[in-house]
């Protein structure tokens, strides 16, 4: 791709770093950009420099936040016995927009995957095993793609969860409308949220 600007060419090249974004895209975007007024491109810019600086991690669930804590896991119409284990962000919000889960999440940060040297250590799972030994949790769902990946991470998980000391955690996991090897994100409001309702107890999902 030839361009008649350098400063095109490398506000191109910015975009184009971006996942599922190539070049076409990008010239796209910055052309667009560029018929925009000089105030609105600066609103953008601002935008995304002052999301990046101020941006937060909630530090009980990992979620994304503008606070210390996060607007989930302060809203008192949440109920916090009830934990949803998710892999990221993306997750969190999906299950949100189905509008069919009232609990509060943890978000590990990934899912176990020796092949790409992911192990335990790199996620967020002693907090979530501090969080079953210091709060009144009743029940943790385990809401993780049904992936090779995500079935070890559900079994490291009730491995650890079921090794908690005090009085023992229900650990469920979604039901399985979602087909295997199949990306949680992406899966329908519908069928996610059937997931979430008819959830199964792990054993008899392990067994499966």
């Amino acid at each position: 791709m030839i361009f008649s600007s350098a400063l095109i060419e490398t506000a191109v090249n910015e975009f184009a770093r971006m996942p599922g974004i190539g070049k076409k895209t990008a010239l796209r975007l910055v052309l667009h950009l560029l018929k925009q007024e000089p105030a609105q491109v600066q609103q953008f810019s601002e935008a995304i420099a002052r999301m990046r600086q101020q941006i937060r991690f909630c530090k009980l669930c990992h979620n994304v936040s503008d606070e210390e804590i996060c607007s989930i896991c302060a809203s008192h119409s949440r109920n916090k016995t009830l934990v949803c284990v998710v892999e990221n962000i993306r997750d969190v919000m999906a299950i949100e927009n189905t509008q069919q889960y009232n609990g509060v999440y943890h978000v590990l940060g990934g899912i176990i995957s020796p092949i790409d040297g992911i192990g335990p250590d790199q996620l967020n799972i002693h907090s979530l095993v501090e969080r079953v030994q210091q709060q009144e949790i009743s029940e943790v769902i385990m809401a993780l793609s049904p992936t090779i990946e995500g079935d070890t991470t559900i079994y490291y998980l009730s491995k650890k969860l079921q090794g908690v000391p005090g009085n023992p955690v229900k650990i469920t996991t979604i039901a399985r409308g979602i087909a295997f090897g199949g990306e949680l994100e992406y899966a329908d409001e519908m069928t996610l949220a059937r997931s979430i309702t008819n959830r199964l107890p792990l054993e008899n999902y392990m067994q499966k």
